[in-house]
């Protein structure tokens, strides 16, 4: 079976899927599964870059997801004026000597001619001393602006611009994480990669968990704007009216629909724009090039290929696409929760998607978004059915049938494991593999 045939034949049966969850749950449901699919699939898309074509194992998604997030909050959310007042600019001068700090460093380390040993010894005490110092600077102000009515703000808040503006912002701070990231950690072993990239990754969202002045921490940000309108206020609209009386729908699930529906034109248009240019990055000769590096490092080298320059490339462009994703999700859910954020649980999802779907090949990783998150929300639902089939026979009282019913949600594990072992049996380069050009 050709590729093209797959592509038909899994993205068909996947829209029946979503169809049939409309028809016999609801459409709502059936809308945010696709939504939700979508942000899986453009997540996957910047695994896939990663690890598909250039063989990086990266393992701090939800840290550059979480980054996204953060975006929301510093484009969209209007300024607490008391905050700054209170020392919010003081914060930024710290943070900014700190950052300076760091870059005469490394161009210290570079341009002296001094022996390692020494010059390590001057960048320690140089880093060391200006984060005292910036503690110093910031320690007040922010215990000041985190006393600041902390139930409602205790943070500097945002720029109160357009929340789609977050998107791309929430790329380019993903981008400029992973390119330090990518200068400490790359060029370790693929092991020692990993468990670096997992690492940061914890640190990014301990950070954002405890840093109240900027992020409210685990007192969550809600009410971040939406790029579509509200139920409400589609509910006073006359069109919305008249559709509600034609289609005999009411008018809160239709407004509802409205809404996911408008989020799903927002997010196709993104995941489209990002296969596009994905599909052309990897047809180009700088693709090839990856994939030459990705399968034989030492051959590549001896061409004049600077690796690590490359892999610091494609490290830096993936993490930016997860970092839109992470924005993407934070403006669907409404609010900024640092705590839902699970690098352990997630981060294998993720992977999960690339792996069933096929790495190396773009399409492929959209589907296997797809197909894993469905199975991840329809799992408990499926469980429930399934589990109240197998003991219809059995009392309503029966302990054994009364935990089954209980623990279906921990179905999803199974199904999770069931769909990659079937995989890896059947297909084990994915449902729609790689192209060998």
């Amino acid at each position: 079976m050709t590729n093209l045939s797959r592509i038909k034949i899994t993205y068909f049966l996947m829209l029946i899927a979503l169809i049939a969850v409309g028809f016999f749950q609801s459409w709502n449901v059936a809308l945010t599964i696709f939504n939700l699919c979508i942000i899986s699939s453009i997540m996957t898309l910047g695994i896939n870059i990663q690890w598909g074509n250039a063989g990086i194992v990266n393992f701090g998604v939800m840290g550059f997801a979480a980054l996204g997030g953060l975006a929301n909050i510093i484009i969209s959310m209007p300024p607490t004026l008391n905050a700054w007042e209170s020392g919010g600019a003081m914060i930024i001068i710290g943070l900014i000597l700190f950052i300076l700090s760091i870059v005469f460093s490394i161009i210290l380390f570079k341009k002296s001619s001094l022996s390692n040993k020494i010059k390590y010894l001057i960048s320690f005490i140089l880093v060391i001393s200006s984060y005292f110092f910036m503690r110093f600077l910031v320690d007040i102000p922010i215990e000041k602006i985190e006393a600041i009515e902390p139930a409602k703000t205790g943070y500097l808040g945002g720029f109160n611009l357009p929340v789609l503006m977050s998107w791309p912002v929430g790329g380019l701070l993903a981008a400029f994480s992973a390119f330090i990231i990518g200068k400490i950690s790359l060029g370790l072993r693929s092991d020692y990669l990993a468990i670096a990239t997992l690492g940061i990754s914890e640190i990014i969202i301990y950070f954002l968990k405890n840093e109240d002045w900027l992020s409210r921490g685990v007192k969550n940000v809600n009410g971040l704007p939406r790029p579509v309108p509200y139920e409400i206020e589609l509910q006073s609209q006359a069109w919305v009216l008249k559709t509600s009386n034609n289609l005999n729908i009411p008018i809160n699930e239709l407004s509802s629909i409205i809404v996911k529906l408008s989020y799903s034109i927002l997010f196709c248009v993104v995941l489209l724009s990002v296969l596009f240019l994905l599909e052309v990055a990897v047809k180009s000769p700088w693709g090839r090039m990856m994939r030459a590096i990705r399968d034989n490092e030492v051959s590549a080298n001896a061409m004049g290929k600077d690796i690590k320059k490359r892999h610091l490339q494609v490290f830096i462009i993936g993490s930016a696409i997860v970092g839109v994703a992470g924005a993407m999700l934070t403006t669907l859910d409404g609010q900024f929760t640092p705590v839902s954020y699970q690098p352990l649980r997630y981060t294998f999802l993720i992977w999960i998607m690339v792996i069933v779907g096929g790495s190396g090949n773009n399409f492929g990783s959209i589907i296997g978004g797809f197909l894993i998150w469905f199975f991840w929300v329809q799992s408990e639902p499926l469980g429930l059915w399934f589990i109240s089939q197998v003991t219809t026979h059995i009392s309503d009282t029966n302990i054994i049938k009364s935990h089954l019913l209980e623990n279906a949600a921990h179905i999803r594990l199974m199904f999770m494991g069931m769909i990659l072992l079937i995989t890896l049996r059947f297909a084990p380069k994915g449902l729609i593999p790689e192209v060998k050009r």
